[in-house]
């Protein structure tokens, strides 16, 4: 399959919105290139159409509503969210498509008034891949080859709380699909894949992890990464350059990275540390699986390694501000953090100081109390010699 179709409906538009991104701003190493920030999702890519409303299409909504005749429409999860009703019948249920292949259909997508948003004739994808809509991804394991559906699905399997600003979605916004199945295929057999071609679907599902992080399915997201990561991670039995093997370990860097930040989104602490790790076995100096290695360390407590992990990434780019400002945060929780367990013990064992005067002052009691003892006795014997002295001349 063609990496670069994979991305479906999920890695949609370039145009930008002016919603705030979801990533953190703290994460986007201000002296790094732009070319090269792996961890700062791309907006979602343009999947072509029009805008503006298709008066036949508004007529097809209009005579499909499941208020009419309720009795065609299908209830995919049983909850009244996700709809499906058959358009045209297909080619039976045995042409129906499994998990893991691939399928080309021909998608669009309505507004609730009818507006068509987007129109995608060949939309090529993974099924159950997370390339695409939930919507689409669910109901086409329900549907035949040929097969021409209407869907009507929440906000909830389409594009959520955000709504999509480049097609001017508005967020929380229901949405009617039509789809038709054109093609099912098994999909390509890895070991067989050409390295370029295996390159190209590694680099689709990545960057479709990139558009569910954009959008904070940060769960999704990581289950991108992990699909680039088993086509990477692929043995190979066609011939491979260096040239060609280096940019695979390149595309499974990044996705360990960005799979890192994922993770710590989810607060997958000992996941993501196990992610940098994985990265660092490969580019030991790469800052930002350093950086966020220094973050997770931090998260679970551990300051002393944290600020060593990010001294050695800061070593590596000394003009760098964002490593600057974690490092110093940290070094003052570390500060912080020993005051307090010092505190902590003086109040355990007692007051040093206090104790130090009161055996000061113990000493030199008894040191009083030997001199008085002293001289007293002095003063006796001196006494009985006198005493003596007296009554030998008398």
């Amino acid at each position: 399959m063609d990496g670069g179709d994979s991305q479906g409906s999920v890695a949609a538009p370039a145009k930008k919105c002016s919603r705030t991104s979801l990533l953190d701003s703290g994460e986007d190493f201000e002296v790094l290139d732009e070319d090269d920030i792996d961890d700062d999702p791309p907006p979602l890519e343009d999947a072509g159409g029009g805008e503006g409303q298709n008066p036949r299409e508004h007529r097809v909504n209009k005579e499909a509503d499941p208020e009419e005749d309720s009795e065609e429409w299908l209830d995919v999860l049983g909850n009244e969210k996700l709809k499906k009703k058959v358009l045209v019948a297909g080619k039976g249920r045995d042409s129906r498509p499994q998990k893991g292949q691939d399928v080309t259909i021909c998608l669009k997508i309505f507004l609730e008034d009818g507006t068509l948003v987007e129109e995608q004739p060949e939309l090529k994808f993974t099924v159950g891949d997370g390339d695409v809509m939930q919507a689409v991804d669910l109901t086409v394991l329900l549907m035949e080859l040929g097969e021409k559906a209407l869907i009507q699905t929440a906000a909830l399997y389409a594009y959520g709380t955000y709504g999509r600003c480049e097609q001017n979605v508005p967020p929380n916004a229901e949405l009617s699909l039509e789809v038709e199945l054109k093609e099912v295929r098994d999909a390509a057999d890895l070991e067989l894949l050409p390295p370029l071609e295996k390159f190209l679907l590694a680099s689709g599902k990545r960057a479709t992890g990139n558009a569910h992080y954009q959008r904070g399915d940060f769960a999704f997201a990581v289950n991108s990464y992990g699909i680039a990561l088993q086509i990477t991670d692929s043995s190979s039995k066609v011939d491979i350059t260096p040239e060609e093997e280096n940019e695979l370990l390149d595309v499974k860097v990044k996705c360990l990275n960005n799979m890192a930040a994922a993770q710590l989104k989810l607060d997958h602490y000992e996941a993501a540390f196990k992610s940098c790790a994985a990265a660092l076995a490969h580019q030991p100096d790469n800052i930002k699986a350093l950086f966020r290695m220094g973050k997770v360390l931090a998260l679970q407590g551990e300051y002393r390694e944290a600020i060593q992990t990010l001294r050695k990434a800061l070593k590596l780019e000394p003009s760098n501000k964002t490593i600057h400002a974690e490092l110093s945060k940290l070094v003052k929780k570390h500060s912080e953090q020993r005051g307090a367990e010092q505190a902590m013990y003086k109040k355990m064992l007692g007051n040093p100081a206090s104790s130090g005067t009161h055996k000061r002052w113990t000493n030199a009691s008894w040191s009083l109390s030997w001199k008085w003892l002293f001289g007293a006795t002095a003063v006796a014997i001196g006494g009985v010699a006198l005493s003596v002295v007296l009554a030998a001349r008398n």
